[in-house]
């Protein structure tokens, strides 16, 4: 009799969560439920479209969903077409692999003045992210501004300052092209609240922004120039000394005339979004940098403040979990509270037969291959209470599932289902010289599907 898992979520975490179950020694069947019709999570969604080689990390996932014991079940929410308590009914564990659905907020005023985006949403919308193609993003302006300092934020101002050239050959939706390419945009300002030795993006990301065809990149040399606490920290930080020469090469190249500049700023934070009916502008202050005793430096505001005026404000300073009912969950943190990816109890004991992984577990952070390692010690945990008889076979079978799923009315995208959306979309893609053209309407994506 083999062991009947749902793992939740259908990203990096979920997919190596999946691939780790269906390797192992005792015989193993995995759902892989997912609230999209399509799996990847943010491969698909959130990794810059002009980024092809980091998606080709779905190969392996395809090699995964090829297995015996493999069921992927798209467009089915947990939590609104089965709940928590039911999958426990219908699976011998449960896996929660669903990542930070949501942006940490800035708290400032003007913070929700239209025109101030999560960034996560405009990185959905070009992304071709069924929920965000209702939005509508202004790009008239003159300056955008984008709050943070992380790869997200890098992206963003660089997909913000493509050409139709480095557009072409992506999968970016053509309604962001049209956008991106007749936006008024001539300068893109990203502010980071704490130093360049702080800045969270990678050397790869940040090489990328002096090579756009059609921005020069602008860092101003003093913003260069570190306190004591910082130097400390940058002797012993491989990946900042890297980022410090990048940034120092930038600051002394001489803007070439390029039709849009890329301004990288350090130590500056927004206090304000401006602005009566929509955004006018940020005002900004300047920060100073502080020992925080732990071997790193904490920004305080100064006195010295600017208004920086802009039509369009892009926030990206972190993801965030969001809880689901009956499951356990930390507000603080954003995750659900676990022990090597076995789930806690607000007594600090295990949950039997729940477990999570992925940025649910640890929160938002790494790199898609730090979901690898932090899957397989979940799934290393789930394991050794198979060995151990915590964990055993009840006789639980997919009719079940499909059973209750059918007397809602879910209509479930199949694993077929998924490869006719991805045979669709290929097939428009290559007349164009693109790797796909994404399906990016629940309707469009369902009625694909259901030619399967």
């Amino acid at each position: 009799m083999s062991l009947r898992v749902a793992v939740v979520g259908s990203g990096p975490a979920g997919f190596y969560a999946t691939g780790g179950l269906l390797a192992a020694d005792v015989p193993i069947e995995v759902d892989l439920i997912e609230r999209l019709p399509t799996p990847w999570g943010l491969v698909r969604t959130g990794v810059a479209p002009d980024h092809p080689n980091i998606k080709a990390v779905s190969r392996v996932f395809e090699k995964t969903a090829a297995k015996p014991g493999y069921r992927f079940l798209g467009n089915v929410e947990v939590g609104r077409d089965v709940s928590h308590e039911e999958l426990l009914d219908l699976y011998d564990a449960v896996v929660y692999a669903f990542g930070a659905e949501t942006d940490r907020r800035l708290g400032i005023p003007g913070e929700d003045l239209p025109g101030s985006w999560p960034a996560t949403q405009f990185v959905a919308w070009y992304n071709g992210h069924p929920d965000a193609q209702g939005l509508e993003f202004d790009l008239s302006c003159e300056r955008a501004v984008v709050v943070g300092n992380g790869n997200v934020a890098v992206d963003v101002a660089r997909m913000l300052a493509l050409t139709e050239e480095e557009l072409a050959p992506t999968d970016t939706t053509d309604e962001a092209i049209a956008a991106i390419l007749g936006s008024g945009i001539r300068e893109i300002v990203m502010l980071g609240r704490r130093g360049p030795v702080q800045a969270a993006f990678t050397t790869p990301e940040l090489l990328e922004l002096g090579e756009l065809a059609g921005a020069d990149v602008i860092v101003d040399p003093t913003d260069l120039e570190l306190d004591a606490a910082s130097e400390e920290q940058l002797a012993g930080d491989t990946l900042a000394l890297r980022n410090m020469e990048t940034l120092r090469a930038y600051a002394e190249r001489v803007p070439s005339g390029k039709r849009r500049a890329l301004r990288l700023r350090f130590c500056t934070s927004p206090v304000e979004i401006l602005g009566d009916e929509r955004v006018e502008g940020v005002e900004v202050v300047r920060n100073r940098l502080v020992a925080d005793g732990r071997g790193s430096v904490r920004a305080e505001p100064t006195d010295e403040r600017e208004t920086l005026p802009c039509g369009v404000v892009f926030r990206s300073v972190g993801y965030r979990g969001v809880g689901l009912e009956g499951v356990p969950f930390d507000e603080g943190r954003g995750t659900i509270p676990n022990e090597a990816g076995r789930v806690l109890d607000s007594e600090g004991r295990a949950v039997p037969r729940v477990y999570c992984t992925g940025w649910i577990k640890r929160g938002p952070s790494g790199v898609i291959g730090t979901n690898k390692k932090d899957a397989n010690e979940t799934i290393a945990a789930l394991l050794s209470d198979v060995g151990q008889g915590r964990l055993t076979p009840t006789g639980a079978t997919a009719a079940a599932v499909d059973a209750l799923l059918a007397e809602r009315g879910v209509v479930v995208v199949t694993q077929e289902g998924w490869e006719a959306i991805d045979a669709v979309e290929r097939a428009l893609g290559e007349p164009q010289g693109r790797p796909r053209v994404k399906l990016a309407t629940w309707d469009a994506l369902l009625a694909a599907a259901g030619d399967a």
